[in-house]
Formats: structure tokens, C-alpha cells, sequence
């Protein structure tokens, strides 16, 4: 079932959510400062691209000062904007019964978007 929900996923719009988020993590890396920002925006295109039967984990040392720093900037300038598109995209397809397991990908990307350092997608 996980399989037929990714690709339907990603025919209606996880492939482009998902390259979008590599491209704009390649061009981050292109600066220096950017580098560990572009890493969590490639690590959550890939995220994008199979969302189905896979979930969002904190890992071991997600609480260091520096992942708490970098998901502060991180938050401030990219996190509630993803969060935000993935909030409304999942309210759109909660209308329907057809949505639902598409609604509730959305909903559980939304921690990985907020504070991508720490966490992992398994």
C-alpha cells in the first residue's frame, strides 16, 4: 500500500515539492554559511519524494546547542513557510476521503520542516 501511495504521491505533486526543495538545497550549498541549511532542505526533498510508510525520528543528539541554534535560523527564515504550505495543502485534502492518507503525509512533514536538525526520516 505504501508503494502505490508514493507513487501516486508523487505524480500529483511530491516530485516537484521534492526537487524544488534539492534544487533550492544545492543552490544554499553553494555558499558557505548555506551549507548545513541546503543539507536539511536536500534531506527534506527526499522526504518529499516517499512520505509513505516512513516516519520523522529525533536522533541521538538532536538537542546540542548547535542543532537548537540552527533550527532557530532555520525556523526564522525557511521552516514556517514550508510548515505553512504543508498545513494548507494538508487542510485541502482533508475535504475529502480520497485525501485523508495524503492530508496526514503532509501533517507529519510538518515537525521535519519546522526543525529539520536533529531529526532523521526513516
Amino acid at each position: 500500500m505504501s508503494c502505490l501511495g508514493n507513487i501516486i504521491w508523487l505524480i500529483f505533486g511530491g516530485f516537484l515539492t521534492g526537487l524544488g526543495h534539492i534544487v533550492g538545497g544545492l543552490v544554499l550549498c553553494a555558499t558557505i554559511i548555506g551549507i548545513p541549511f541546503g543539507l536539511q532542505s536536500i534531506k527534506i526533498g527526499f522526504a518529499n519524494f516517499t512520505p509513505f510508510g516512513r516516519e520523522v525520528r529525533e536522533r541521538e543528539h538532536s538537542n546540542s546547542v548547535i542543532n537548537i541554534i540552527f533550527n532557530m535560523l532555520w525556523l526564522l527564515f525557511f521552516g514556517w513557510e514550508i510548515a505553512l504550505a504543508h498545513f494548507l495543502h494538508g487542510l485541502l485534502l482533508a475535504i475529502t476521503v480520497i485525501g485523508l492518507p495524503f492530508a496526514r503525509q503532509h501533517f507529519k512533514l510538518i515537525p521535519l520542516a519546522l526543525l529539520p536538525f536533529g531529526r532523521g526520516y526513516n
